[in-house]
């Protein structure tokens, strides 16, 4: 009698044999992909159960693939019911502060008449000022981004800074 050429693996012999196979190539290919924060064991246990439930549409030639894509699959998975769980979690900004009004309003006046003075700055004294004050870059990063000396970056940043000072009264 021929043996049967499209076997299933809901047999339990063939299933236990799939098992033992792949169980530890399947936990490591979890581990190493993704790390132990997302449970690479519980989820190989799950690939194994999904695979029971689909014993019937998978030859044993195929169990291997089987495997691995749903096990790529539940951790894609995870991660993404991951990431909408941490969105849910992130802290709301308070819609309030315990500023007067009148600190605000000098705040946002003070801002103006900043971005104002800043446009008045040649380009080259904004770009090197903005990339020391607010970029922090050293006065040798900003040289060497700019194809230009030490020297010059430090003339640049502090016309730029003596311009500023001398447009905005408490400008430190």
């Amino acid at each position: 009698m021929p043996q049967k050429l499209n076997e299933d693996v809901c047999d339990e012999k063939m299933f236990s044999m799939i098992y033992r196979k792949y169980k530890q190539d399947i936990y490591n290919f979890l581990y190493y992909r993704y790390g132990e924060s997302l449970g690479p064991k519980d989820t190989m246990q799950e690939v194994f159960v999904k695979l029971l439930s689909h014993c019937k549409e998978v030859t044993p030639e195929k169990a291997r693939g089987f495997l691995f894509k749903v096990a790529k699959n539940m951790m894609l998975n995870a991660i993404k019911h991951q990431k909408v769980v941490l969105k849910h979690q992130e802290v709301k900004p308070k819609d309030y502060t315990n500023e007067s009004p009148e600190f605000i309003l000098e705040q946002q006046q003070f801002l103006k008449r900043y971005q104002n003075a800043l446009s008045r700055l040649t380009e080259d004294q904004r770009t090197a000022f903005l990339l020391n004050k607010v970029e922090g870059k050293k006065h040798a990063e900003i040289a060497e981004m700019l194809g230009i000396t030490r020297k010059a970056a430090e003339n640049r940043i502090y016309a730029a800074y003596n311009k500023l000072r001398s447009e905005l009264e408490g400008f430190k």
